[in-house]
């Protein structure tokens, strides 16, 4: 399974090494779409070949050195914290290159188009497979630049501003991470990050750790995002092409949480538990600032955007994964990893939708959509009216879908977080993250509300309003069917999670 796990990382570098070869757009974007199917297919093949007995123990590893000098390794591996997100992963981009096949928004051309998309999936994959820190770092840096070339030579608005405060934030954030890292390489003597979770701080002196663990965490905050750093996420969002706010919100924010499980929890615990309530503190606001940004947008002449206020939507649910982090308990974090998934289910179906609201009506102003009594998507548009209303309930929870667990779980470790944190503390972010849930079903409810419902025979802003197309349905039906099927089947996940959560902690 090794080797399944190199060519899942070699196939698309491969696919964006042939994207310099002088070939049209059109084939660009066949054999994009051609290289991320086989990527997916090799992600379901290292999860059909996963011992699912042993989901803690790291599988498919390679090993070998690769900077003697400084002992920096080739160190991959996949356990039952990483399987889902490689999966996600590879799911996520393969539905973006379907989409883009037919649907490419305006800009320098396809065939860059898709080396991007390539490149960018390759860092994404990278991210989740290295077990070197000196690796995670440039996997974590590999993705940053795709990104920044989607956002502002195929976005929208103001596309420039918005990616380069993009590439300002995260770049600063990583450069404060690298040095954490690099502080731990140095008096720990590796940068193996297995070695390191095994030793779980032995070798690491206290203040060592406190330095260490501030720093980390802020730079993987940034990227996550969590209160009071999340700043760019929206302008971002809001200026990204349909498949850049897809990848960013479906991958690119787990990058940030799978880095805070992976890395601070297990290598710097001491300074992690330090840290954990002033965490679990800004993810709580977070919460109900994304929450009441949201209801502000959604108001009637607020001339809210819908992706933006979907940006905002993510500050809050990821505010519940950084909240069952900061629990440092197992259920808290069987929740944060839970809702990583969801949310990138969810959320990934949620700018697939509004982008294709938005392509149809040039605009994903909510005053300009819903005119005097409602956008009637339910009357123009019926199938992309039932879809938004499928992803709007269950990012507000629902039972019986994927957004429910991660949330119930993660506030259910704040009530009963790890000895030494203060439990009226956490029950207080407990109660806050509560009251976020309110705040979230109020808002998405009167985004359904203005924009599926209303007279149908009111003037429209298009005179033609195409409902779901083929292209469409095959990107978006996968996304709607796992989030109910991790809706019914939580148990596909958390047994996976649950022992290698455990084992991080060093409590199994």
């Amino acid at each position: 399974m090794n080797a399944v796990l190199i060519a899942l990382l070699a196939l698309p570098l491969l696919g964006a090494a042939l994207m310099l070869a002088p070939i049209g757009d059109r084939r660009a974007l066949r054999l994009g779409t051609t290289v991320t199917g086989g990527t997916l297919l090799l992600a379901i093949a290292l999860a059909a070949g996963f011992d699912h007995g042993a989901p803690s123990r790291m599988q498919a590893v390679t090993d070998v050195s690769w900077i003697p000098a400084l002992d920096v390794r080739l160190h991959l591996g996949v356990d039952g914290i990483s399987l889902p997100l490689l999966v996600l992963t590879a799911l996520l981009t393969f539905l973006c290159a379907v989409y883009s096949s037919k649907k490419l928004p305006a800009g320098p051309g396809g065939r860059a188009f898709t080396g991007l998309l390539l490149l960018l999936e390759t860092g994404m994959l990278a991210t989740f497979a290295v077990l070197d820190l000196v690796l995670f770092f440039l996997a974590f840096e590999i993705v940053l630049i795709p990104m920044y070339f989607l956002i502002s030579r195929w976005g929208s608005g103001q596309k420039v501003a918005a990616a380069n405060r993009f590439i300002l934030y995260t770049l600063l954030g990583s450069a404060v991470m690298l040095l954490g890292f690099l502080l731990i390489g140095v008096k720990a003597g590796t940068f193996d990050m297995v070695k390191l979770a095994d030793a779980h701080g032995s070798g690491l002196s206290h203040t060592t750790q406190l330095i260490a663990a501030l720093a980390i965490l802020v730079g993987l905050a940034v990227k996550a995002p969590a209160w009071p750093l999340h700043s760019w996420l929206p302008d971002a969002h809001t200026a990204a092409p349909t498949v850049g706010s897809v990848l960013l919100a479906g991958v690119m924010l787990k990058m940030g949480t799978y880095g805070l499980v992976r890395v601070l929890l297990p290598i710097v615990p001491d300074g992690t538990a330090t840290y954990a309530p002033y965490l679990g503190a800004f993810a709580a606001v977070g919460i109900v600032y994304g929450s009441l940004a949201c209801l502000a947008l959604a108001r009637t002449g607020a001339k809210g955007d819908l992706k933006r206020l979907i940006a905002y939507s993510s500050v809050g649910h990821m505010g519940f994964v950084l909240l069952g982090i900061a629990s440092l308990t197992p259920t808290g974090l069987n929740g944060a990893l839970f809702a990583n998934i969801a949310h990138g289910l969810i959320t990934g179906l949620l700018f697939f939708v509004v982008g294709a609201v938005k392509d149809r009506y040039g605009t994903a102003d909510l005053d300009t959509l819903a005119g005097a009594t409602g956008a009637a998507l339910y009357g123009r548009a019926p199938r992309i009216g039932a879809l938004l209303a499928f992803a709007a309930v269950a990012s507000l929870g629902l039972p019986g879908l994927a957004g429910f667990w991660g949330e119930l779980l993660a506030m259910y470790g704040a009530f009963d977080p790890a000895d030494g944190l203060s439990r009226p503390a956490f029950v207080t972010y407990m109660v806050l993250a509560g009251l976020g849930t309110l705040l979230t079903a109020a808002y998405l409810l009167v985004v359904v509300r203005r924009v599926c419902m209303g007279d149908p025979k009111q003037p429209a802003p298009v005179a033609d309003l195409p409902d779901l197309q083929s292209y469409e349905a095959a990107s978006w039906t996968p996304l709607a069917a796992l989030t109910l099927v991790a809706g019914l089947w939580p148990a596909l996940l958390l047994g996976l999670s649950d022992p290698a959560v455990k084992h991080l902690l060093g409590s199994g």
